[in-house]
């Protein structure tokens, strides 16, 4: 399969009522030819990857109906008429559960009476042909439900919860009605049981709903920030547009207190703006002509006019909620066990609940006995919290690190960011403020500081990188003018050759300049190499012209991030272009113990692969997500920082939307808490399940309790990933908690 000409699409799934459903729809997808597909029980999405031509929507639409399912394209823009959809029959679910509590009570009074040690005949004991009456509505009207989900289910050759439900429920009240009906006095009726059983089980799937409503409250919060309309400047008059109407270009006008829009670039004011929500950076950042600003964001105390450059679906919010969706719909490696178990368990638990029937039955109790067990086997079985205890976790997982400024690619990344031993960093830009300036000009004998500058500069105007950056900022600053340079061509990560006033002329590193045959006395480099300066050599004619000191101060935020780092046992590498001197001092500065000097961008990944080869776990690689692409993708988690470039999304399987070593920390911590909470949820279902089957086999479990505790494990599993609320990252004061 070419995964470069697939195309995605997302699903709205309706009918799922537990993994095995998920697990079913799964089975069928992957059965159609060059079709992948993921099922989320907590969000009822699919996401489905298929060639063209050789699947389309309405063929993977006509299999998962064909498997007992409804299913519709997922669109953006139907979402809140899906919503209200959801809410409407979730008021409808509500209400049919209060008339089945309302018929149930009488039903279940009259039990805890007889289990409250009351033996005096049938003095409480309701007629036969009351509770007839009370349990007939619920089982056969407001238990419809399950009849048509396992009727689905079985129909497209499957079986799930609704199976189980169905099957437990129609056993007790079909026994109890045909006792009641022929006159059977002297047997027990079981009506309590039937009624009790399908009204706790609704009212676990509607507290499931509420805590599963919780787990996609970040992805929400996204949501509400978009503006659902704007002011905008055409032809000199100014028109209140919805937002879905802009188009590049236009001219948009943001006054004090309002959100931006669109992605644009300021062109008229001054302005503080808050871009917390991008980034999770509680201090606003200060706005003028030229400088980005981001959809979402609120503008402060000033109007502003920006110039549209991204609009719709092509702004930075909009790839962050892909991102967001993304990660939430994929599935991490944890789950194949779940997944595996969920495929199978329906099938197993009816065979074990058959084999309670016989066992019971054949050792000489009578068959009411042995029946009463197995309905306890069948509504004690619970596939739901097994399909709900990844998906859950990596939603509340996800939407905090979005709402951090942590953008998570997919579960894959998240779980194998959790097992890190070893982050490489790149120094500049991460470690660094990665805006170096000139302090220092040491002229060759018969220059001056100004002759050196210019020839530098003249040589450096046309690069981009931040060396050559510094330098241009220098002489703007001390006022020389730069002279025209031609035959400019540059070697990444060495220097620059041009020709200068018709002199050809030499700028890099000292090791590029002796490359091409010019001496260089190591007596002058040392000094400034011992204080962590980076050197930029120039030379005219094959001549030293002199040396330019340059510093790149490390970030405030570093340090600190360094020694979170550390607490968490994960071991820093530096990865510099700089030569041994300078790079030894930058890594003593920083604490840094292992450093890799004279690294070329194009070798970083290279020194990623022979860090991986040392064998000491999994790598992790820390960049600006632009040169450093092919690094972070060599490594085992690339970490992008900086304001999501494109590249860093595509590449990087976490992207930080600060230039600030302390997202990875953040990032790391959170993966850690979330990896816990799944296997929490995993241990709870599988434990759950592995004990309450048998002891409902065993006899020692009532119909009713097992119905009870199957309706609260579903709902005890996402109410444990809601817990991950609590974690907090450690830029917004506190330490992120990791478990």
């Amino acid at each position: 399969m070419d995964a470069s000409k697939q195309q995605t699409l997302a699903l709205s799934i309706s009918g799922m009522t537990c993994a095995a459903c998920a697990a079913r729809i799964e089975k069928v997808l992957s059965r159609l030819p060059e079709v992948e597909a993921a099922v989320n029980l907590a969000t009822e999405r699919a996401y489905v990857r298929y060639t063209p031509g050789v699947a389309d929507a309405p063929t993977i639409i006509a299999a998962v109906q064909r498997a007992g399912f409804g299913a519709a394209a997922f669109d953006r823009a139907n979402e809140a008429a899906e919503q209200a959809g959801k809410r409407a029959a979730y008021r409808a679910e509500l209400g049919r559960f209060w008339l089945a509590a309302a018929l149930t009570a009488p039903l279940l009074a009259q039990m805890l009476w007889m289990f409250g040690g009351d033996h005096h005949g049938a003095a409480m004991e309701l007629p036969r042909y009351l509770q007839l009456l009370l349990a007939t509505p619920v089982q056969l009207w407001i238990g419809w439900r399950f009849y048509r989900g396992a009727a689905n289910a079985l129909r497209g050759g499957g079986a799930n919860m609704d199976v189980l439900v169905a099957l437990g429920t129609s056993i007790a009240y079909g026994y109890s009605a045909i006792v009641t009906l022929a006159g059977l006095a002297q047997q027990h009726v079981y009506f309590e049981a039937s009624a009790t059983i399908i009204t706790l089980v609704l009212l676990g799937k509607i507290l499931e709903a509420r805590a599963k409503a919780g787990t996609g409250a970040a992805l929400a919060a996204l949501l509400r920030l978009q503006p659902q309309t704007a002011r905008v400047e055409r032809d000199g008059v100014v028109r209140e547009l919805p937002v879905a109407l802009l188009l590049p270009g236009d001219i948009v006008i943001v006054r004090p207190g309002e959100s931006v829009p669109v992605d644009g670039e300021v062109t008229v004011g001054e302005s503080d703006v808050d871009e917390a929500m991008l980034t999770g950076e509680s201090m606003p950042v200060a706005k003028r002509a030229g400088d980005q600003l981001f959809a979402a964001t609120i503008n402060g105390a000033a109007l502003i006019k920006a110039r549209a450059t991204g609009v719709g679906a092509d702004t930075l919010l909009s790839g962050i909620i892909r991102m967001v969706e993304q990660a939430q719909g994929s599935k991490a490696p944890v789950q194949r066990l779940a997944d595996k178990v969920a495929g199978v368990f329906v099938a197993v638990v009816c065979a074990i609940a058959l084999a309670t029937f016989l066992g019971w039955w054949w050792f000489g109790h009578d068959w009411v006995t042995a029946m009463v067990n197995a309905v306890a086997v069948l509504v004690i079985a619970c596939p739901c919290a097994l399909g709900l205890a990844t998906p859950t976790a990596i939603m509340v997982g996800t939407g905090l690190g979005a709402k951090a400024g942590i953008l998570i690619k997919d579960a894959q990344a998240l779980e194998l960011t959790e097992k890190l031993t070893l982050l490489a960093v790149d120094k500049t830009g991460t470690l660094t403020e990665g805006r170096p300036r000139v302090v220092a000009l040491l002229p060759a004998a018969g220059w001056s500081g100004e002759a050196l500058l210019r020839l530098a500069a003249s040589l450096a105007q046309g690069a981009t990188h931040p060396l050559s950056r510094a330098i241009v900022a220098r002489a703007a600053a001390d006022g020389v003018t730069a002279a025209p340079a031609q035959a400019l061509s540059a070697q990444a990560g060495k220097g620059l050759a041009a020709v200068v006033e018709g002199q050809p002329c030499l700028l890099g590193s000292a090791a590029y300049l002796r490359e091409q045959g010019l001496v260089v006395d190591e007596a002058l480099l040392a000094p400034q190499q011992e204080q962590g300066r980076s050197l930029v050599v120039v030379a005219r004619g094959g001549e030293l012209a002199g040396v330019i000191a340059v510093a790149d101060s490390l970030r405030p935020s570093t340090l600190p991030a360094l020694a979170r780092l550390r607490q968490l046992g994960v071991e820093v590498v530096m990865l510099t272009g700089d030569n041994q001197r300078t790079a030894a001092a930058i890594a003593a500065e920083a604490g840094i113990a292992r450093y890799r000097a004279e690294v070329l961008p194009g070798d970083k990944a290279q020194a990623v692969a022979a860090l991986r080869a040392e064998g000491r776990g999994l790598i992790g690689m820390a960049g600006d997500g632009i040169n450093d692409a092919p690094a972070l993708a060599a490594a085992d988690v690339g970490f992008a920082m900086g304001a999501g470039a494109d590249v860093a999304l595509e590449t990087a399987g976490v992207t930080l939307m600060r230039n600030d070593l302390m997202g990875v920390a953040d990032a790391i911590s959170l993966s850690r808490a979330t990896l816990a909470k799944i296997r929490q949820n995993l241990f709870s279902a599988f434990i759950y399940n592995v004990l309450g089957i048998p002891l409902a086999a065993a006899g020692y479990l009532n119909p009713v309790i097992a119905g009870a505790a199957m309706a609260l494990s579903s709902v005890s599993v996402v109410s444990n990933s809601l817990l991950l609320k609590r974690w907090r990252p450690a830029h917004a004061g506190k330490v992120g908690r990791d478990g």
